[in-house]
């Protein structure tokens, strides 16, 4: 149970990081952050509205408690990820590229499962 929870917390820490970092550049409309929605062919106005979503959904994940929120949050983030990856290719990127996304992919998966299973052991 010990070591779920610790790699739990890890993999949760990192992932929830990454989008809060991302989603504070989106939310502030960051020059960078206008750059890459401008680069995937979308809408400036969308960068805030994506951001502070990015910011609710990394502290959902993050605080303890509340299993409906968690489970929205996670795949609110998974949809973000997935759209990011999606307007990467279709906008005529290198799949190479777009090939970056695996990894905080990786990690949200990794969270959810280890989420899940930390649930369960804890009934």
């Amino acid at each position: 149970m010990k070591k779920i929870i610790i790699f739990y917390w890890i993999f949760t820490g990192v992932f929830a990081a990454f989008m809060l970092m991302s989603g504070f550049f989106d939310a502030i409309s960051a020059p960078q952050a206008l750059q890459v929605f401008k680069d995937l062919e979308l809408p400036a106005y969308l960068s805030p509205f994506l951001g502070i979503a990015k910011l609710l959904g990394a502290i959902a994940i993050l605080v303890p408690g509340f299993p409906r929120i968690k489970e929205w949050a996670y795949a609110g983030l998974f949809f973000d990820l997935l759209g990011a990856t999606y307007c990467s290719v279709a906008s005529g990127h290198p799949v190479s590229q777009a090939a970056f996304m695996i990894l905080p992919l990786a990690f949200l998966f990794i969270s959810y499962a280890l989420y899940h299973r930390k649930s369960r052991v804890a009934k």
